[in-house]
């Protein structure tokens, strides 16, 4: 898919920006289990697309990142340890605010139905590419 720039140089720099702040995260993210490698590379190959063909084809072909960033692309795959880790992260989350916080039950529904449709998102995609 060719990268759509947007037109406005101050757009342009935001979405540039973003897509380093990203980038950076994700590479924390390599390291941290905390953080969520490929979603933060999706976001920074997203806004590199917004802002510079040269990084985002850059990021797209990187040795390390890009492979996992190809198979999103191409088949919306999401690794089973992915999955495990974001399911793990929320159902965690979930826990903490309801044994550790006050807050209120209906924000603790709310916020158990989004992590539902969030959980079963990234449940629902291919844990492979075909023919992997």
């Amino acid at each position: 898919m060719p990268p759509s720039l947007s037109s406005s140089g101050t757009v342009r720099w935001i979405y540039f920006s973003l897509g380093w702040v990203f980038f950076g995260l994700g590479v924390l993210g390599a390291f941290l289990p905390v953080l969520p490698t490929t979603p933060l590379m999706i976001l920074a190959l997203w806004a590199f697309s917004k802002s510079s063909p040269r990084f985002h084809d850059w990021l797209y072909t990187h040795k390390i990142f890009g492979p996992p960033l190809q198979r999103w692309q191409e088949h919306r795959v999401i690794p089973v340890i992915a999955k495990i880790a974001a399911v793990g992260a929320m159902t965690a989350s979930l826990a903490y605010l309801v044994f550790f916080t006050a807050t209120p039950w209906l924000y603790l529904m709310l916020t158990a139905v989004l992590m539902a449709a969030g959980a079963t998102y990234i449940l629902t995609k291919p844990s492979r590419a075909p023919g992997d």
